[in-house]
Order: structure tokens, then sequence, then C-alpha cells
């Protein structure tokens, strides 16, 4: 005769059971659901669209405290085969304690180039692809990354409108027009994927590639509060496989989720940013051949973005007698 107990023991496995299976269907169904947003966005691929297909070499190596370098960088490749990089960003997050810090390199940063002379720093990309603009960068700034990442601008445009199809919000400082494809008035609004791109690449005023850089930057904490949302969440499957054909990088998929993830998980409400040139470290000039470029300081460059990196505040540090 089953007693009492050995009925309780077995209504209880039997009720971890079902809470095990429920789990899986949950899993399975958002499996499911993750993998046809991820097809769906492969589809509103445009057949005319301008893919990134070069094969980039790329020889970055992990970093020794177990942070993961990103280059990221930015083209507008009009089906050209080689293209100078509009944007050019290092992106370190950490695993440990999910930080999320991004560094902007300004694009006329006049630096010698290895195997070359000096250029201005987007130069390198043209010249030989992520790769010698990662050795550039290591030789000048005394930072190395492990992965790449080229993202076509058409790319970025139809991801935002996936991820905000009423528009992110920007307050727009001032009347933009000059060649960014686009005519924006002052005021916050809400700014489709042309518009968004159009804002990020503005340089026609006094600010120059510094203010362009600010943008961007700016863009991009606002895409990552868009994100967060629960409805920005559950487009995120959509717009993986919608960018994919605008995207070339050395990450297999795996480590582009996780990366996500840990971005996404961050527990920082903004993204810790720095742009190099740092203040007082540089001057605009011009040399012939090269037109307009910024001489800067590298040592002390390299100093900041050590620092930065390194979470190092200089701001409170006096000198003791």
């Amino acid at each position: 005769m089953e007693s009492r107990f050995d009925y309780k023991k077995k209504k209880k496995k039997h009720t971890g059971k079902k809470v095990i299976l429920t789990l899986l269907l949950i899993i399975l169904a958002l499996f499911g659901y993750s993998a046809y947003q991820y097809y769906e966005g492969l589809n509103l691929t445009s057949d005319d669209a301008t893919e990134i297909t070069e094969d980039y070499e790329f020889n970055g190596v992990k970093d020794e405290d177990g942070r993961i370098n990103i280059l990221l960088l930015g083209v507008d490749s009009r089906g050209e085969e080689q293209s100078r990089t509009d944007t050019m960003m290092l992106a370190q997050v950490d695993p440990k304690t999910n930080e999320t810090k991004l560094v902007s390199f300004m694009r006329d940063i006049y630096a010698p180039v290895p195997g070359y002379d000096y250029y201005k720093l987007n130069t390198a990309f043209y010249l030989g692809g992520p790769e010698l603009l990662r050795q550039t960068i290591k030789e000048n700034f005394g930072i190395d990354t492990q992965y790449y990442m080229v993202v076509d601008f058409k790319g970025f445009e139809q991801s935002v409108d996936i991820l905000a199809p009423n528009g992110i919000e920007i307050d727009v400082e001032k009347a933009m027009e000059e060649k960014i494809g686009v005519s924006l008035q002052p005021g916050l609004q809400q700014l489709d994927g042309k518009e968004l791109l159009g804002y990020a690449r503005f340089r026609a005023d006094a600010e120059g590639d510094f203010g362009r850089v600010r943008r961007q930057q700016q863009v991009i904490s606002a895409i990552k509060e868009e994100a967060l949302t629960i409805g920005g969440v559950s487009k995120l499957p959509k717009l993986t496989g919608a960018i994919q054909p605008y995207i070339q990088t050395n990450m297999d998929k795996l480590d582009q989720i996780g990366l996500l993830k840990d971005i996404l998980l961050s527990n920082n409400d903004e993204v810790k940013k720095l742009t190099i040139p740092v203040e007082g470290t540089y001057e605009l000039t011009r040399y012939q051949g090269a037109g307009s470029v910024i001489d800067i300081d590298f040592e002390a460059n390299s100093q900041a973005l050590y620092d930065f990196l390194n979470n190092i505040d200089t701001s409170t540090t006096e000198e003791t007698e």
C-alpha cells in the first residue's frame, strides 16, 4: 500500500516535470519567434542594395584583462571597391562589470600609417582595410582590438526604421541640410533612419568634425535607449537579420548576440564616451597634399585613452611635494 509520503513525493516529482516541460516549450517558442523575426529581417533587404562582400584580413588579439575591444567602422560604399571610413570608433565591453565604453577617433587626425607616410587617419582604411587601421591605431595609441565590424550606412538607416518605426527622438540644435541628403530644422523631433544618419554625419558648421563625432555619440546613446524598451527588445532578432547584408565582421553570430546582450544589459544608464584627440592636445593646420588636418600630441592622447579604458580619474590627482 502506497504511503502518504510516497504520494507527496510522486506528486512533487510530477509537478517538477511539468515545470521543466513548460520552460522548454517557452524557450522553443521564443527561439522559433526569434528565428522567424531574423529571417523576416533578411527578406527586408532590397534587391538593389549594396552589400559589403569584402573578405577583410584582420589579425586582432584578445585583451589580456578579458575585455572585448571592437573596431567599429561606418562606410558609405556606394558600390565602390575601396572607400574611406566616415566613422571610426573603438567599443569596449567588460563582461565582468557589464561596462560599455565608446572611443571616437577623428577622421582628420594626421598620423603615420605603417608601411606608408603620414595620412589622415581614415585613409588607413582606404589603403589596407580594417587590418591596417588596427595597426595604425595600435602603433599610435597603444590599444589593440580583437574584432572589427564594418557597417554600410544603408544598413544603419534600415536598422533605425525597424527598431523605431516612428523615429528616434532627437533635439536638433540647428538647421542642417548641406551634403547630408536631408533637410533638418531646429527643435525636438522624431527622426527616421535617413534623417538620423544625416544628423549624425553633418559637419558643415564651425564645429566641423568635432560636432559630427559628438552627434554620432549622441545618436548611439539614443538608439541604445530605444533598444532597451520592451518594443525595442522584441525587434532585435528582426533587426539583426535585416542588417546582416550590410555588415562585414570577424565575429560569428554567437559572438554578436553575446556582445549585444552585454551592451544592452550594461549596468550604466549611459555609455561612457571619449573623443580622441582630447581637449588641449591638438591644433588644426593644413599640409600640402593632405588639406586640413588635426595635428595631435600622441603621447598625451595615448595616456588619456589608457586612463579612460582603465577607469583612472586624473581630474582629482594632485602633485605632492
